[in-house]
């Protein structure tokens, strides 16, 4: 029976199923023999991407738990003094826990950084993928963030030297020229000071030009006392030793002051008042208490030895008043007294004009 005419193309465009079977196996064997020729290097490259992130993520776990076993380390040494007579102020506990755990964070981050990067890079080289590019793309991008964020950037790393060269910490008495005050918290970017009147200073690292740390090594307490000239040297130097004999006796001065109580002499002398200098050597941080105390001291013992403390004019002395002046009640004489004074002749009305001879003259 012949096959229609409309049946023909079909014909024509079935496969046959003896080469598509031919096919299929032409392409399993190639893939077989492609993947028993390379399958030894793809192991190998597997195996030294997996052996790179096995040792970094090794490494940076090692380093994090060595630094962070290193800052509690400090963090433990701080708090074994914190109890001892000058631990609070040399070895301050929340001092030293922010400025460790600071220093900590840096150099984690800075750690995996440079970990991870490095691993991330052995990773792209082991795929051949060429670095060359990258690398210039990624520099590029930091010149472009660098001079974008500049400002972070420099503060930032004012604030990594800082930390690191322990240049104040919390509790100090710092004037950072933009503002003075007491360091509340030191960070990588900002440093918090509290005022005198209480507030809050937020004080950009990278603003911080200079710094005056009132509260590091030790502190000079002045005293000047103001006392009559007439008054004797040697009563005055006993009575201010009697006073620091009994301070460098008494809880807490016995601490606060680190010298002793010295007369350094006369710093001025006038005719109606002479200045003594006391001076004493202090805790930092100290040295107002103590010398307000010292002030106090000074005063009573002075009271009590019958030294006369002055301050600005001498006041007079009893029985040496002048009489009054009788001619202080008078006023001055007047200008306007004097007939022919030229304030006088300034000050009389204008007389009329005279009257022409033969005119009649009117009056009312």
């Amino acid at each position: 029976m012949p096959w229609p005419a409309a049946l023909l193309p079909l014909a024509a465009a079935t496969p046959d199923p003896a080469g598509s079977v031919k096919e299929a196996h032409e392409s399993v064997t190639n893939a077989a023999s492609f993947i028993e020729e390379n399958w030894a290097g793809w192991l190998y490259l597997g195996l030294r991407i997996l052996l790179i992130v096995v040792i970094a993520a090794a490494l940076r776990s090692v380093v994090r738990k060595s630094l962070t076993k290193l800052i509690t380390r400090m963090n433990r040494g701080a708090e074994a003094v914190e109890g001892t007579a000058l631990g609070g102020l040399l070895v301050n506990a929340e001092r030293r826990r922010q400025r460790s755990e600071a220093i900590g964070s840096v150099l984690r981050s800075v750690a995996s950084f440079l970990i991870l990067g490095t691993a991330g890079l052995m990773v792209l080289g082991a795929l051949d993928i060429n670095l060359g590019p990258l690398l210039a793309s990624a520099g590029v991008a930091g010149v472009a963030i660098g001079f974008g964020a500049r400002n972070l950037v420099t503060d930032f790393l004012s604030g990594v030297f800082m930390i690191l060269e322990d240049q104040y910490g919390v509790g100090d008495k710092i004037d950072a020229g933009v503002a003075s005050g007491e360091v509340v918290e030191v960070g990588l970017r900002v440093t918090k000071l509290r005022g005198d009147n209480g507030e809050i200073w937020y004080v950009r690292n990278g603003e911080i030009k200079r710094i005056g740390n009132l509260s590091q090594g030790w502190a000079t307490a002045d005293v000047a006392v103001q006392v009559k000239p007439a008054e004797s040297l040697a009563r005055i130097r006993e009575a201010v030793k009697s006073v620091a004999d009994a301070m460098a006796k008494e809880s807490p001065w016995d601490e606060r002051l680190w010298g002793p109580v010295e007369v350094l002499g006369l710093d001025e002398v006038l005719l109606a008042s002479m200045t003594v200098k006391v001076q004493a050597k202090t805790m930092p941080g100290q040295q107002f208490a103590v010398a307000r105390e010292l002030r106090w001291r000074i005063k009573e013992a002075f009271d009590a030895a019958g030294i006369g403390i002055i301050g600005g004019a001498a006041p007079a002395a009893e029985g040496d008043e002048a009489p009054a002046d009788p001619s202080a009640a008078v006023a001055p004489p007047s200008e306007l007294a004097n007939p022919a004074s030229p304030q006088a002749q300034a000050a009389a009305p204008i007389p009329p004009p005279a009257a022409a001879p033969g005119t009649a003259r009117i009056t009312k």
